[in-house]
């Protein structure tokens, strides 16, 4: 096999070592290893990185091993071309699986070009992506609070959710505050209803008249707490990510972030938030994929390639950028029901044949090409099905 790096480097990477192999081709076509392993703390690292730099390395790899990979990629940064590669595209040959065996394997494919990067986006990239993911992480959480505060009141027997739409808006609240507070007069709680929901008073009347006890006053006062924690923490976030958004590398030139989520916000279906989460995983500059395929592919929305034999045997999508996966989907679905948009024309063609969740997922992957294309261009959305026209 060709050789495309004469001198590189692999690295097997755990919690508290790391194992780095040198391999070097000789004139000859002879081969030598220089094999070390090192602590994870900050000083061998870059103890490390010195080593690597005096032996001549300019190209290293490693397996993406949880979040270990992401310090040493870290310090390691700017000084060498690193690639990260998958775990398990590297399998070796079974029967010879050591730390040393990993390393040794890691850099002799390096060395003959057999290593598919994984993509990592640049360090303001990951900074956002950071905090739009615990920002995710966060909205699920008060989720789960919400489920957990609906079930308590069921459990007193109060239907306040078989009435009122939300019951944690501004009057569902109130009269939860009045539930915690003592107050069991099913009139006097209803007359918290605001907005339209003052219409329904009579249904609410009856919805509130349950069993709370001093039990289930407890665990409202635990939750409505906590639920406040979450949303505090969440607002907090928003206005980071908003900071983020804005920062502009120079005073002459533009946030790129904010650049391209305004862009992107300009598809049907694409909120602010979409466009906010959109940007920080792939970020803003499309060059890092070759085509938009390329792009689909690394997000887990291209249709699978399993043939045998002349047969096709699935076209299950393949894995991906969880992430952005779940936050196309979300955005296909409300793409999907909007009106004169060929995005929903799409979906409508789309569910008669595949259903409606494989359809929901061909609408995403038709959006991400859109949304490379436009990034790519530099280019806003430009609405293509003609008013008052069936696609």
């Amino acid at each position: 096999m060709d050789v495309l790096h004469d001198r590189c480097a692999g690295l097997d990477v755990h919690k508290k070592t790391v194992v780095a192999c040198i391999r070097v081709v000789g004139p000859g076509g002879e081969v030598t290893r220089q094999v070390r392993t090192l602590a994870t703390m900050t000083a061998d690292l870059l103890e490390l990185a010195d080593w690597l730099a005096a032996s001549g390395v300019n190209h290293l790899a490693m397996e993406s091993t949880g979040v270990y990979w992401k310090p040493i990629w870290h310090l390691l940064e700017g000084r060498f071309e690193m690639m990260l590669v998958n775990a398990g595209h590297i399998k070796q040959v079974p029967g010879r699986k050591t730390d040393v065996k990993d390393a040794e394997w890691i850099a002799q494919l390096l060395q003959h070009g057999l290593l598919w990067p994984s993509f990592v986006p640049p360090p303001p990239v990951r900074e956002l992506r950071d905090l739009t993911r615990q920002r995710a992480q966060l909205v699920a959480d008060r989720s789960g609070v919400a489920n957990r505060v609906q079930k308590v009141l069921e459990a007193a027997n109060i239907k306040l959710g078989s009435v009122a739409t939300d019951v944690l808006g501004v009057s569902g609240r109130a009269m939860i505050r009045g539930l915690i507070a003592g107050r069991s007069d099913p009139a006097r709680l209803a007359e918290e209803a605001r907005g339209s929901l003052r219409k329904k008073v009579i249904p609410l009347r009856r919805a509130l008249e349950g069993r709370v006890t001093e039990h289930h006053r407890f665990q409202l006062r635990l939750l409505m707490d906590q639920l406040g924690q979450l949303e505090g923490l969440i607002a907090r976030l928003d206005a980071r990510i908003v900071e983020v958004m804005e920062a502009t590398p120079s005073e002459d030139r533009p946030s790129p972030f904010r650049e391209a989520a305004d862009r992107l916000a300009t598809i049907p279906g694409i909120a602010a938030r979409s466009a906010e989460v959109i940007v920080a995983e792939i970020g803003p500059d499309m060059s890092k994929f070759a085509t938009a395929g390329h792009l689909a592919s690394w997000a887990g929305l291209c249709p699978g390639n399993d043939q045998s034999a002349g047969k096709r045997r699935s076209g299950r999508t393949t894995k991906g950028s969880r992430w952005l996966r779940v936050m196309l989907v979300q955005a296909a679905w409300a793409a999907s029901h909007t009106k004169q948009t060929i995005l929903a024309a799409t979906y409508r063609k789309a569910v008669k044949r595949l259903g409606k969740k494989k359809a929901l997922v061909a609408l995403g992957h038709k959006m991400l090409r859109i949304i490379y294309e436009m990034l790519k261009e530099k280019t806003d959305y430009v609405e293509r099905l003609q008013p008052g026209r069936a696609a």
